[in-house]
């Protein structure tokens, strides 16, 4: 690489998001976190939606700010959770906000959807595990609803999509955001038309699946001219977040799982192509896209949502304890027996998380670093059920799991794990996602050519940190 390149990655949650800059020179790149904005579910009319003007006005915002300092961006690439979508109008207007996942409008869908196509059909088409909020499930309620947006659309766009539009006015269908939907075809990577007829799901509202890595358009003239930024092109990066966050694995071969750990635990190997068995499906593993055409086969584990519930129950108490505080506490207790199953739905969305982990780990009145000690030995042993199932369905040995995420920061719980796995755990980079977004963007400008290139650089360039078993 001889030419410097600067790019720009926004990167959007569920709660916040945030715009990192990466610099690449001589074949190496650093990252800077320039700019963060809040993000909150809205409810009106006892609806639930996402304000994706706010998001857009954050992201024009970021742009004046960098503008008038003077950077400019070569490109920028936007990655999102996944699963929902918006709609367009035939005349290009954004109709209404895009509905949340988390709107309960979704509950008891999925079992009405199964009288027109069983479960199992869909799986062996999809590959998707059965979660409420499936996209899928979200259009079909929609159509029961008549909800107006939906009629009145003439094309659907998925988040990172919708997105893009409103900043380049093209719009894209990208693989591994379409792919968590529940309505792609796994082997055709296109959606599968039949089945939504048969649910009365419209397929032309969708554009053809793409690949990652390609030039959306660039930013629209309006844009260029109110932010001074000038007309910089968005790159279609790995637009689901896991996605670009798997693709920031620093992995130097195939033979590894990994775990992209936060709220949410999501645990899975990297697949030339997706894994629909009925065992697959009895052990509720889903199929998700990866970059250069690979599956990210996974399973989703409650993770430091068990940690959080209870922080905020001992806020409520006085007691504001910092990550430091805990894993000294969890340390202190060590050798703690008390266990909880992680994944039980009673821990879903708990009154009181700390009294519902006391009343499930069965052993009376625990103190607060019991309860810490509990959750880490309880997530290390789901971590090594949940690669014990991967085993039984990866095409290679697994010889190490590479921990990403805000849990990667987590020594103690990474040293139990590997413990427990009997394997390495390499733990980094924690930006895992915004890694993933900007080496996309490098790739698209040809400064990398594959997926293991991309992990080499990314190697070179963050520090990560290797537990042993035991160690």
């Amino acid at each position: 690489m001889t030419n410097d390149k600067v790019f720009l990655a926004f990167d959007c949650g569920a709660t916040s998001g945030r715009a990192v800059l990466a610099r690449f020179s001589q074949g190496k790149f650093s990252t800077e976190e320039v700019y963060r904005f809040p993000n909150s579910i809205m409810e009106a009319g006892g609806k639930y939606y996402w304000n994706v003007f706010s998001i857009y006005g954050h992201f024009l915002a970021c742009l004046s700010d960098l503008a008038g300092k003077g950077i400019r961006p070569d490109s920028i690439g936007i990655d999102t959770w996944g699963v929902d979508f918006g709609f367009i109008g035939a005349d290009g207007t954004v109709l209404s906000l895009p509905r949340a996942y988390r709107d309960p409008y979704t509950s008891g869908v999925p079992s009405r959807v199964f009288e027109k196509v069983p479960s199992d059909e869909l799986y062996g088409v999809t590959g998707i595990q059965v979660m409420d909020f499936n996209t899928i499930f979200q259009l079909y309620a929609q159509k029961e609803e008549g909800f107006s947006p939906l009629e009145a659309a003439g094309r659907i766009l998925f988040m990172p999509d919708l997105l893009s539009y409103m900043l380049t006015g093209k719009m894209v269908c990208e693989y591994t955001d379409a792919s968590t939907s529940g309505m792609m075809d796994q082997r055709s990577r296109q959606f599968a038309g039949g089945i939504m007829d048969r649910l009365g799901i419209d397929a032309g509202k969708f554009l053809p699946v793409a690949d990652p890595g390609f030039t959306v358009g660039t930013l629209r003239k309006e844009i260029a001219d109110a932010t001074g930024i000038g007309e910089i092109p968005v790159v279609a990066v790995a637009g689901h977040d896991t996605a670009s966050a798997v693709a920031a694995v620093p992995a130097a071969d195939a033979n590894f799982a990994y775990l992209s750990s936060g709220t949410w635990s999501l645990m899975g190997i990297e697949t030339p192509s997706p894994i629909m068995t009925s065992r697959a499906r009895e052990f509720n593993f889903t199929n998700e896209g990866g970059i250069d055409g690979t599956t990210r086969f996974l399973k989703n584990i409650t993770g430091m949502w068990l940690l959080e519930q209870c922080r905020a129950v001992w806020k409520a108490e006085g007691k504001d304890y910092g990550y430091p505080a805990l894993v000294a506490m969890a340390q202190a207790e060590k050798d703690f027996a008390g266990r909880i199953a992680p994944d039980d739905p009673r821990f879903a969305a708990p009154g009181d998380m700390v009294c519902e982990i006391t009343a499930a780990a069965g052993l009376g009145a625990l103190t607060d670093a019991q309860i810490v000690s509990c959750i880490y030995h309880s997530l290390a042993d789901r971590y090594a059920e949940v690669l014990d199932m991967l085993k039984g369905f990866a095409p290679f040995p697994i010889d190490k799991l590479h921990v990403i995420g805000g849990g990667s920061a987590n020594g103690l719980l990474n040293q139990w794990t590997a413990d427990r796995l009997g394997i390495p755990v390499v733990a980094g980079p924690v930006e895992a996602t915004a890694i993933g977004n900007v080496i996309m963007q490098a790739r698209a400008a040809g400064l990398v050519n594959d997926r293991w290139q991309m992990r080499r650089m990314i190697a070179d360039a963050v520090e990560v940190k290797v537990f042993n078993p035991n160690g």
